[in-house]
This record gives C-alpha cells, sequence and structure tokens, in this order.
C-alpha cells in the first residue's frame, strides 16, 4: 500500500473544508477556531492569503530559486558544484543523475504543492462567505492568482500535473491531469483574478489585475500547442491591456532596477519582496556569487559558492562568439567581471573549481551588506513579471500575428534604454526583417535584457530550443553529451510515484522510465 506524500496529504487537508465543526485547525479545542470558523470572517482569511504570499515567496529563496534555471544556454553551476553534487550536476549534464529520485527537483516539486493545496482551499472555502462582497472577491482572485501562477510554472516544467480544485476533486483526484484541462484551469483561474483584483494595491506583495493580465497573456504565449491554449492574438490583448494601462514605464537607468533603495520602479508589475532582515532575507547572493571572493573576505558582498554562473556564451561579446553588443549597458549591470575588492584581488585555490574568477552574476549582489554582514543576509526583491518582459513578448506576439514591422519598433524602445536613451543607427533592428529572424533575434534579445531572471527554460522549452541551444552552449551538457529531446520535462519525483495512489509508473514522463 502507498504512503500519503506531501500532494495526497494536502488533498485531505483541504478536504476538512467540508467536513463537520468538530474539525479544528490545531489541537487545543479552548482556543482553535473550526475551519469553518475560519472561513466565515474575512479578518481571519487576509493573513492566510498573506502567508500564501509568503510560501510563494519562499519557493525563490536560496538554491531552490534558481534550480530551475540551471541546464540552460544562459547559466550553468559553477565547477566546484558540479565536481561536489553529482545529483544536481545532472541539472546541467542531463545525464542519468537527472532522474526521478533527484532530490533538488523532488524539493521543488513538494514545495509548489504546499502552495496550490491551501489557495485551493480558500478559494472553495471563500465562496460560501457572506461578508463584504468586494473584499471577499478581492481575495479570492487573489488565491486564484497564486494557484495559477504556479501551476502554469508546473506545467512548463512537468506537463501534465494534477489540477487541484475541490470542485473537481472527485473527479481529479491527485492524478495528472491532461494538458487541455490543466491550461484551462489556469486560464479560468486568472480571468477570475482580472475580474476581482484590485487596479493599485499599496502592499506590494501582492497582485493587481495588471498583473494578472500579464500573466495570462504569458500563459497564452507559452502553453504548448497541444493543450490547445496557445493563441497569439489573445497573448496580444492581455498584454495590450498591461501596455496601455499607463501604469509601468521602462525606467531611463537600467542599473536602477538593482538597486536595492528603488526596491519597487515603475517597471515591476509583480516581485517578491525581500529585506536583509532573517526571516525575510533571500540568500540569493549566497548561491551567485565567486567562492574566491568569500575565501578573501566573508563580508565582500559579491562572494558565495557559485551554485548559478553565466555561461560562455552569456557572458562573452558578439566578437568573441557571445551575446553582448557593444555599448549596451546591461552587459556590466547583469554579470561581474572584475573581483577586485578594497584593493585586493582573490585567488582561485587548488581545492576550488577553477572557474571562481570566470564572470558571475551581478544582478542579486546586495551592497548594503558590504563590509558588515555575510552575503547570505542578501535580500533584493525578485521581479517575477516586469515591463521590459512584457514588451518583449507584446513585441512576439506582433510578429506571429503578421506585423514583424511594429515588433520591430517594439523591441527597439527595450534596446534604446539599454544605449542609455538613444539607440545607435547601426544597433537599431530593421523593420523590414522576416518573421523567422525575428524569431531567432528575439531569443538573444531576452537573454541580455532577462538574464537570471527565471524565464530562459521556459523560452527554450517554449520555442523548441532547449536541445539545440543548451548542447551548444552549456559547457556541462556539452561534455556530457547526453541531452534528448525527452529532457524538455523534468521527471516526476519517484516519492510522487511511490506515495500517490493517482500516479504510478505508468504515469512517468518519457525517457525517464527506467531510471
Amino acid at each position: 500500500m502507498k504512503h500519503k506524500n506531501v500532494l495526497v496529504k494536502l488533498m485531505a487537508l483541504v478536504l476538512l473544508v467540508s467536513s463537520s465543526c468538530s474539525d479544528f485547525l490545531n489541537e487545543d479545542p479552548q482556543t482553535a477556531l473550526t475551519q469553518e470558523e475560519v472561513y466565515a470572517e474575512l479578518d481571519n482569511i487576509e493573513p492566510l492569503i498573506l502567508g500564501l504570499y509568503t510560501s510563494w515567496r519562499n519557493t525563490k529563496k536560496d538554491r531552490g530559486g534558481f534550480i530551475f534555471s540551471l541546464g540552460s544556454d544562459e547559466s550553468q553551476q559553477g565547477a566546484y558544484q558540479v565536481n561536489t553534487e553529482s545529483g544536481q550536476a545532472g541539472l546541467d549534464r542531463y545525464d542519468g543523475f537527472l532522474a526521478p529520485s533527484n532530490t533538488a527537483l523532488g524539493g521543488q516539486w513538494d514545495s509548489r504543492w504546499l502552495v496550490i493545496g491551501p489557495a485551493a482551499q480558500a478559494i472553495y472555502s471563500l465562496r460560501a462567505n457572506q461578508q463584504d462582497p468586494v473584499r471577499k472577491n478581492q481575495l479570492i482572485g487573489e488565491a486564484a492568482f497564486i494557484r495559477a501562477s504556479l501551476t502554469f510554472e508546473m506545467a512548463m516544467y512537468w506537463g501534465e500535473v494534477p489540477v487541484i480544485d475541490l470542485d473537481k476533486v472527485s473527479e481529479y483526484g491527485t492524478a495528472r491531469q491532461p494538458l487541455p484541462i490543466v491550461y484551462g484551469a489556469i486560464e479560468k483561474d486568472l480571468l477570475m483574478a482580472i475580474e476581482y483584483l484590485p487596479a493599485d494595491q499599496s502592499d506590494k506583495r501582492r497582485a493587481t489585475k495588471t498583473a494578472a493580465q500579464a500573466m495570462l497573456g504569458k500563459v497564452y504565449l507559452y502553453a504548448p500547442e497541444a493543450s490547445g491554449f496557445r493563441d497569439y492574438a489573445k497573448a496580444k490583448e492581455q498584454f495590450e491591456a498591461v501596455i496601455n494601462s499607463g501604469k509601468y514605464s521602462l525606467i531611463s537607468n537600467v542599473a536602477s532596477l538593482w538597486d536595492p533603495a528603488n526596491p519597487n520602479p515603475a517597471e515591476s508589475i509583480f516581485s517578491f519582496q525581500f529585506n536583509n532582515i532573517y526571516p525575510d532575507n533571500n540568500q540569493i547572493q549566497w548561491q551567485m556569487g565567486s567562492r574566491a571572493c568569500a575565501n578573501l573576505n566573508q563580508y565582500c558582498y559579491f562572494g558565495g559558492y557559485d551554485l548559478m554562473v553565466p555561461t560562455k556564451y552569456c557572458y562573452s561579446t558578439t566578437d568573441n562568439g557571445g551575446l553582448w553588443e557593444d555599448g549596451d549597458q546591461r552587459k556590466d549591470v547583469s554579470i561581474r567581471y572584475d573581483f577586485t575588492y578594497n584593493g585586493n584581488t582573490p585567488v582561485v585555490e587548488g581545492w576550488m573549481g577553477g572557474d571562481e574568477l570566470d564572470p558571475h552574476v551581478k544582478k542579486y549582489e546586495d551592497i548594503r551588506l558590504d563590509g558588515t554582514n555575510s552575503f547570505w543576509y542578501s535580500g533584493k526583491n525578485v521581479y517575477l513579471i516586469r515591463f521590459a518582459d512584457i514588451l518583449l513578448n507584446y513585441a512576439e506576439t506582433l510578429n506571429e500575428t503578421g506585423n514583424t514591422g511594429q515588433a520591430v519598433i517594439e523591441v527597439n524602445k527595450v534596446r534604446a534604454r539599454a544605449w542609455g536613451g538613444s539607440l545607435p543607427a547601426d544597433k537599431e533592428w530593421n523593420g523590414g526583417m522576416s518573421a523567422s529572424e525575428f524569431r531567432t533575434k528575439i531569443m538573444d534579445e531576452r537573454m541580455r535584457e532577462l538574464c537570471f531572471e527565471g524565464w530562459r527554460r521556459m523560452d527554450l522549452i517554449r520555442t523548441g530550443n532547449l536541445v539545440s541551444l543548451v548542447k551548444a552552449r552549456n559547457k556541462w551538457t556539452a561534455q556530457s553529451g547526453t541531452i534528448q529531446e525527452f529532457h524538455n520535462r523534468y521527471p516526476i519525483p519517484q516519492q510522487e510515484i511511490l506515495q500517490n495512489e493517482d500516479i504510478d509508473e505508468n504515469d512517468q514522463n518519457p525517457g525517464y522510465a527506467n531510471q
């Protein structure tokens, strides 16, 4: 008999909502509230919704926040990590360690269900609440936005995934659902969020109507053809709603996007809110910085432990076969090339991996910690969606709907900011390019603008470029030579198959069945 895993336990928990009033949220009958009592009062529910935002945010913390960014053409693990963590190294090598037993992936799978389940519970229970309908609907919209965003992420990486909907539990259970059902549920949630969410939120932790529109646009653009939900015209409509809202703009100085003194600039559509105080720090720099710098000085703000570093393609100039054009300010904003600290140059010791002074990710360096505190306390906000991303996605929808000339204009707006507001003539994209040429060029432009922000793997999957580009540009993937088309999906974790009665070995993604 299978034992209950995280997903199954969560389903059992959320079903308590429809149980008797004797089911308590904690052990103490003198002070406990029943599920029914909790969801009868909006003042009780709102802290639960805020807790969902925190739990979702916490999936972006520390090592876990960048597991999905490894194994791309943009970023890879540092050599020390690959040499000492074989299971984790499989995420770049695409070898036998990228298997159902991979604990790094298993942890990411579990952490998301721990948010999706309670979000589903909140949506189901709030509908019966008889209090302030506007406030109630906003909370429903927020829970729906969270559930949809996480389900979308999981579907992009794993394909058919369970749909946690208490109205459908007798039909769906915790089994993997066909892609049309998965993406239908995502669309339904985001349409509900668009209807119920306010235009503005003073609390920056919380989602707005335009955030839901931006996410729905991405769903229509990114959804696999097999889902029936890829629709460039619908994506274009949602992106236009965001753009025409007038709420967002490209800030003039690209470096300001990463200034911790300016945590929620006019470009931020939705960001995860962090600071330098535990438990609201994110430890991202701990994973991004250089081990050699950490060895030199534990308070060097760009020190760290090389979990994720740029690929050679991502840090090199076009003259050297890489990404960056002369004069593009995003290059030195995104990537650190100079490791001199207080006049001292760190040294790569023999026990290290050897690449500790190769270019490193710079976007998450937190200068507020310099000389006073460990980079473990790094806590800059993390963008989920920002305006430049939406402009580039919008340009793609224009290209795919027969308006490549206007698509080029939109891209040139983003590029102009990268050259300080005035785009040199030789750097302007030509409006006469073909739709095919645009599709090729936009992949590099998205890397220049959005490198290390978490969208690259999805971009590679949706465009069919994962295998070809990663094999050509990721050092560890090239060395192993084992990446195949089935790696467009991650394996369903072995613990899920062993413990979930609705998922068995026959439900495993192709290519992983005998691992």
